[in-house]
């Protein structure tokens, strides 16, 4: 695909109309048996990407859900996942690094310094955070380690990344530490179409 005014006016005011101010998504995911449905909606503070992931994982079987709430400027403020991994619940209250975490009882983990996103490992949603908050233009990349939240630890390890946008909606991304490559391709507003070997998106 080639560049035009129409993606132009897209990057410059993402989701300014009002009819496009929610949207739903729906991935099956490719290297084990799940699926995951989520949904980004427009809040007052920005935006919430929330939804639920049902899948296996080695001999263990998740149910997991999920909201990243970010700002204006697409930088995460918070975000909780909760649910199941087997019969052991899950929890987690996240926060950027130097903000005070949740009540009294839950597990609180702040983002590492030097990331400003956050990447939910087991779904292709938190993506399209990245994308939002680069606005590349064709031809353009950038760096953005994320901080990756890893099966079955549960744990936030710093993921180097790299997003290099090669058409409308095609990135060439990379994450090296885990040995990923692929062309990412994004639907309208960014959120991920077709993830080579992992995920895709379900009509």
């Amino acid at each position: 695909m080639t560049p035009n005014s129409n993606v132009e006016r897209h990057e410059r005011s993402p989701m300014s109309n009002p009819s496009t101010s929610s949207r739903t998504f729906f991935w099956q995911r490719l290297y084990a048996p799940g699926h995951d449905v989520c949904r980004l909606l427009r809040i007052a503070e920005g935006w919430s990407l929330s939804g639920t992931a049902v899948f296996r994982d080695g001999k263990r079987i998740y149910d997991l859900s999920y909201q990243v709430v970010v700002d204006e400027q697409w930088r995460t403020t918070r975000a909780t996942v909760s649910g199941h991994r087997d019969a052991h619940e899950i929890d987690l209250h996240i926060r950027p690094a130097g903000k005070k975490t949740g009540r009294l009882g839950e597990e609180s983990i702040q983002l590492p310094t030097e990331c400003t996103d956050l990447d939910l490992g087991f779904t292709p949603a938190t993506n399209l955070i990245a994308i939002r908050r680069l606005r590349l233009k064709v031809g353009e990349a950038a760096e953005a380690p994320a901080a990756w939240l890893s099966l079955p630890s549960m744990r936030l390890k710093i993921l180097p990344q790299t997003y290099r946008r090669i058409g409308a909606r095609i990135y060439a991304y990379e994450a090296p530490t885990v040995g990923y490559r692929g062309r990412l391709e994004v639907s309208s507003v960014g959120a991920v179409v077709s993830y080579p070997r992992l995920f895709k998106a379900v009509d």
